[in-house]
Parts: C-alpha cells; structure tokens; sequence
C-alpha cells in the first residue's frame, strides 16, 4: 500500500519558503488583473498563461488566458 501523502510536512518544506510565496503572491496578482481587465466569465475554467514562465513578471504583453490543460501541460 502508499504511504500516505503528508500535507503539512510538505507546506512546512517548500509551500512556505519565502520564494514561493512570492511567486505564488505573483499568479494571483496575474489573475486578478487578468479578471479586472477581461471579466470574470472570461477567465472561467481557465487559467493565466505567463509566456516567459516567470510568474512574477506581470506586465500585461507576458499574459494571455489559456485553458488549463493546456496551460498546466506547458512544463517544458
């Protein structure tokens, strides 16, 4: 059988390092412009694409809406 998946040993080693917070605090921001900018039912089922990969480079030409799976498949 797995072992199961430990959640907080996980947030407590790489979830609450000061570097991804940052980028996490990044991709929201992105979002929120994104839904400022295009409305909510737009970005529904969807997910902001940052086309340099670099989620806290926000400038609104390194943006585009894109569907998740193809989005979360760009992990080249």
């Amino acid at each position: 059988m797995a072992k199961k998946r430990n959640y907080r040993r996980e947030y407590d080693t790489y979830h609450k390092r000061k570097r991804q917070k940052k980028r996490r605090a990044g991709r929201n921001k992105a979002r929120r412009m994104m839904i400022k900018k295009k409305g909510k039912r737009k970005l529904k089922g969807k997910d902001v694409h940052h086309k340099d990969r670099n989620p806290r480079n926000n400038k609104r030409s390194n943006l585009r809406i894109q569907s998740k799976k193809k989005n979360r498949g760009n992990n080249k």
